[in-house]
């Protein structure tokens, strides 16, 4: 009896390694998918954006084909640009995600066998898998999302500035204005986004209960 539940005990073990074996590799896949198509995306939306100011460069001499640039180009890629934020922040999380369940499973095979502590060493909790990188409230100001946001809010400030300017007649020097004042508004809704976001998924702070 001793030695058949050795056995169902050895087999229930091999089972749970071969499980977390193949999350360990499903999660590492997940995590390299998310860096790709992260810098996919925003790629894509930065050749829109320049692909987009060039053409309106080009059409710099000519009043008429600028404003109907300028009303065409600037709300679809600042649209483009919203899309991206969103798009850039899920794969940031997910990639997150799949990090911190590396981390949990690189545990488990710390415990395995006293050797092994040596080859899996834990980290702080305040830090994410196996490179050290603390992740804080503030490591969303230095995400791929939030370059895309200050470029995107920076495209949106000045192409309000341009439509108000051309299409509504306001003086050049209060279009500015207004464009500031939107690009901000637009920068502080997409980092209070991204926070909102972000939130839950960041490991707990070693002051956390």
């Amino acid at each position: 009896m001793e030695n058949e539940s050795k056995a169902v005990d050895a087999v229930d073990r091999g089972a749970v390694m071969s499980a977390l074996v193949t999350e360990h590799f499903v999660l590492q896949s997940a995590a390299s998918s998310t860096i790709s198509e992260s810098g996919s995306r925003a790629s894509i939306y930065l050749a829109a954006l320049s692909s987009g100011l060039v053409s309106i460069g080009f059409s710099s001499n000519s009043p008429s084909i600028l404003a109907a640039l300028a009303f065409t180009v600037f709300p679809t890629v600042f649209i483009l640009g919203c899309f991206t934020v969103v798009r850039l922040v899920d794969t940031s999380i997910a990639n997150l995600v799949a990090q911190n369940r590396i981390e949990r499973i690189r545990r488990f095979y710390a415990d395995l066998d006293p050797v092994a502590a040596r080859y899996f060493p834990a980290d702080n909790t305040h830090e994410l898998g196996t490179m050290g990188v603390k992740y804080g409230r503030g490591a969303v100001f230095f995400t791929t999302a939030s370059m895309i946001a200050v470029v995107n809010s920076v495209l949106g400030g000045a192409g309000a500035a341009v439509i108000l300017a051309i299409g509504c007649g306001l003086p050049v020097p209060i279009a500015v204005v207004f464009g500031a004042v939107f690009g901000l508004l637009v920068l502080a809704a997409l980092v209070t986004y991204q926070l909102k976001r972000f939130t839950p998924a960041l490991p707990p702070s070693p002051s956390a209960p």
